[in-house]
């Protein structure tokens, strides 16, 4: 359980790093987000994914410690 968070939490990092530099139209398809011809970046969803990617980085964290 402990990998799966850390793994989980870190892919939720990139994410956000993704949504911070690439605008709305260059996202793929598959994210959330995604719109043809809008050239903004969606600070949101960047922070909402960073926010749960740090949290589960942290309970991974916790875990190993126990």
């Amino acid at each position: 359980m402990k990998a799966v968070c850390i793994i989980l939490g870190l892919a939720l990092l990139a994410i956000a790093v993704v949504y911070f530099v690439v605008p709305a139209d260059s996202l793929p398809g598959f994210f959330p987000g995604h719109e043809a011809g809008v050239a903004r970046v969606h600070i949101k969803h960047g922070i909402v994914s960073g926010v749960i990617g740090v949290v589960l980085v942290a309970i991974g964290g916790v875990m190993g410690r126990r």
